[in-house]
């Protein structure tokens, strides 16, 4: 296993990191509910630890809120000492002070320790950053270290480059966990955010490096690339080396469901070349020829301008029209599924659509709108969790 820096903090982390938000589950479709497999998830955790993975990443609604105490039961018996817990608590369960410690508290009890190594401020959102601030929830955390209940403070983030900025720049963070692969290199936080962390010294985490899983099994279009390189490499490995590329980056989330895709994840970063500067030129220009291929197998054509919204019943056009995208371009549904399901909890879903016509008066790409979400809403609903 491979080793790296974690940013200003000094210590040693696997390269490799275990996410626990995709454990794998039982699912009872009569139900419509599911839970996780416990005996496969100690299973898997505790391979983990027995094959060098030193960082293990969970957060306080991660499986119905199950998560962080599956991972402290299978890190019982001595395990817990060997390796670094990372956890989450979202703006929205903080919603007075006293709250803030509840949830603290619960989680170290979930996690079986008397303390969290990095403790994040889950998912910052531009819309919510002044009231985070204006809370001093920064301070709060600020507090649980003077006390010993946490070692560093973090956050992670899903969004753009100038709110990753300003954010960045407002504290001396630990660390910080933004989404990247090589599809997202020029969307999300972008990888200029991975630059800006490293001259901070600020430990930078990455996940969903497989875009969900989305990367690792490619159309035939993709395979063709890949296969016509000398060096024979799976799509998995080509999407982890572009990550291991980076020497700013001090762990890659890998959220496993399955003991061979575990297996198959530590091989790779146990390489002995599996360290910053691994991708030749050749190899990165590879890489961009599979982003341009992907680009060009979505279906509805928007580009995200959003002069549709807002619209009057709440539906986030454009995040609709991504999902669905996504799904065609990879040929595999269930991370898109996943995060139309979350958008349905936040009633921005397609089934809030009216047909009012609004928004197609708005489009310049003249989308016929109300069609194309019927057609989504089709394609992504049905997700259990």
């Amino acid at each position: 296993m491979q080793y790296r820096t974690y940013g200003k903090l000094g210590f040693q982390v696997s390269a490799l990191g275990m996410g626990c938000m995709r454990l794998p589950r039982i699912i009872d479709k009569q139900k419509n509910e599911s839970q996780v497999d416990r005996e496969k998830a100690f299973e898997l955790i505790r391979y983990g630890v027995e094959q060098g993975i030193t960082y293990f990443d969970t957060a306080y609604g991660y499986h119905n809120m199950t998560s962080e105490a599956i991972l402290g039961e299978a890190l019982g018996q001595g395990l817990r000492e060997k390796v670094r817990i990372v956890t989450k608590q979202p703006f929205g369960v903080m919603k007075t002070q006293a709250d803030i410690r509840r949830n603290l508290e619960q989680t170290l009890k979930k996690l079986r320790t008397d303390y969290i190594d990095v403790y994040l401020i889950h998912n910052i959102q531009a819309p919510i950053w002044e009231e985070i601030k204006q809370r001093q929830i920064i301070e709060a955390y600020e507090q649980f270290r003077r006390e010993g209940l946490i070692r560093g403070i973090g956050f992670s983030y899903h969004g753009l480059l100038p709110a990753f900025k300003d954010i960045l720049a407002y504290y001396p963070w630990d660390m910080c966990q933004i989404q990247q692969n090589f599809i997202d290199v020029e969307r999300e936080a972008t990888a200029e955010a991975i630059r800006l962390a490293g001259q901070k010294g600020c430990a930078l985490v990455i996940m969903e490096p497989l875009r969900g899983g989305c990367l690792a099994n490619p159309p035939l279009q993709i395979q063709r690339i890949y296969d016509a390189y000398p060096v024979k490499r799976s799509a998995v490995e080509w999407a982890f080396r572009h990550l291991i590329n980076y020497p700013e980056i001090s762990t890659i989330l890998s959220g496993v469901t399955t003991l061979p895709q575990l297996k198959e994840d530590i091989q790779i970063f146990s390489q002995p070349d599996a360290v910053p500067g691994c991708l030749s030129a050749e190899e990165q220009h590879i890489l961009s020829q599979v982003k341009a291929t992907y680009e060009s197998l979505t279906s509805i054509p928007c580009t995200g301008c959003e002069y549709c919204l807002p619209c009057p019943h709440g539906v986030h056009i454009p995040g609709v029209f991504r999902q669905y995208n996504d799904g065609v371009m990879f040929g595999v549904f269930d991370q898109p599924k996943r995060g139309y399901m979350l958008m349905g909890r936040q009633n921005q879903d397609a089934s809030q659509c009216k047909a009012c016509g609004t928004c197609e008066a708005r489009c310049p790409q003249h989308i016929p709108i109300i069609q194309e979400l019927q057609t989504a809403h089709e394609a992504l609903k049905g997700w259990i969790e």
